[in-house]
């Protein structure tokens, strides 16, 4: 009895042992489990930091090598016809043949790839300034865009006179022209070929310091844009002053039955305008053979019009002049002599064809007056010419 109570107690002691052992084990475990698992926290929280730190390092080292290297990447600004149709400052420094070479170059497609509004070159070839200047000054008033404006003066003239704001800067390089001498010739092509380098003037008109304009600009502007031919005078005149200037040096370039005469004042199309500024055939002959009383002005441009366009030419000029006094120059009118009948009569006192139709409107311009006629000019030009007063 005693015995088996001894053995339970061992038992009881021995569990109790055991179970207080367990306890402990798994206290430890649970501690081990608890330092492990804070270790794991501790790596990866540190771990994942330098995931994002390295993440914002690469996005900002991105950023920066995109914002550097993003101009290597960046496209040239777009040019186009721009440096093509860029209109050369009239005071250039292109020589003679530079200059013709130049106003030569042309197109063949007709069709413009670009807005473009049509334009009237005004030439004046003149000894000095403008005379008539404040009345064209106010004929272009308000049209700005539509004209363009270049004057040949003699090389010597140093512009003492105060100069319109309408001719200011548009002189172009010149040279010393003499009255008949095929020099006349080549200041009018030296005029057309600066004309030339703006592609959008497309009609060109020869005027003198003298001439005055018959209608407004709208009126002017109108009539040459739609009109289907040149106007450069060519006939044919027997005698001393006409036929008779003829060389048979000239042939067989020029023959005498193709010799013509008329006046030096014209107004052309561009066409035209490109084949005058490119002969290199018959106006040689003309500097050659026509000197002393032959006046190349009055019969290089009717024979080579008659020559090579004579069926897009209308065979007149647009320029009114009187030679009813005689001698070798056209009158010339004082102030006295303008009224506002003499306007009417020179605006529509004639008979012609334009584009086939008969009409009484033969000139937009005349010639010549004196610089004491202005005044006069001026009171009646917003009366009869209907220009801004």
């Amino acid at each position: 009895m005693k015995g088996q109570t001894q053995n339970q107690n061992l038992v009881t002691a021995f569990t109790k042992l055991f179970n207080a052992q367990l306890q402990l084990i798994n206290v430890l475990s649970l501690f081990f489990l608890f330092g492990c698992g804070l270790a794991t926290g501790v790596i990866l929280s540190s771990y994942l930091n330098n995931i994002s730190f390295n993440l914002q390092v690469s996005h900002f080292s991105f950023s920066t090598t995109t914002t550097t290297a993003s101009p290597t990447f960046k496209l040239p600004p777009r040019v186009g016809l721009k440096e093509y149709l860029k209109v050369p400052d009239v005071k250039h420094d292109m020589d003679e043949k530079e200059l013709l070479w130049r106003a030569s170059v042309t197109p063949n497609i007709r069709e413009f790839p670009f807005d473009r509004v049509p334009k009237v070159a005004f030439m004046f070839l003149t000894k000095g300034p403008v005379l008539m200047a404040p009345l064209w000054e106010k004929f272009f008033k308000g049209h700005d865009g539509l004209y363009s404006i270049y004057v040949h003066s003699s090389p010597s003239y140093n512009e003492s006179e105060p100069e319109s704001p309408v001719f200011h800067g548009r002189r172009i390089p010149s040279k010393e022209v003499q009255w008949g001498n095929a020099n006349m010739i080549e200041a009018e092509r030296r005029l057309l070929a600066n004309a030339l380098l703006d592609i959008a003037n497309q009609r060109f008109v020869l005027l003198s310091e003298s001439c005055i304009p018959l209608f407004n600009f709208s009126t002017v502007y109108t009539y040459l844009m739609n009109s289907t031919e040149s106007h450069v005078e060519s006939y044919v005149l027997e005698g001393p002053v006409g036929n008779g200037r003829y060389s048979p040096r000239m042939r067989p370039g020029i023959k005498i039955d193709q010799w013509r005469k008329g006046s030096q004042w014209f107004e052309i199309d561009r066409d035209l305008a490109i084949e005058i500024v490119s002969d290199r055939k018959y106006f040689p002959l003309f500097q050659k053979y026509c000197t002393g009383q032959c006046y190349a002005d009055e019969h290089y441009l009717p024979t080579f019009v008659t020559l090579k366009h004579s069926k897009r030419n209308s065979n007149r000029t647009l320029t009114w002049v009187d030679w009813s006094r005689g001698g070798p120059h056209p009158a010339k009118f004082l102030r006295t002599e303008v009224t506002i009948e003499f306007l009417e009569r020179m605006r529509s006192g004639s008979k012609c064809v334009y584009n086939g139709n008969h009409t009484n409107t033969c000139f937009l311009f005349a010639r010549k007056f004196w610089p004491n006629a202005l005044d006069r000019l001026l009171r009646f030009a917003p009366k009869i010419m209907y220009f801004n007063s």
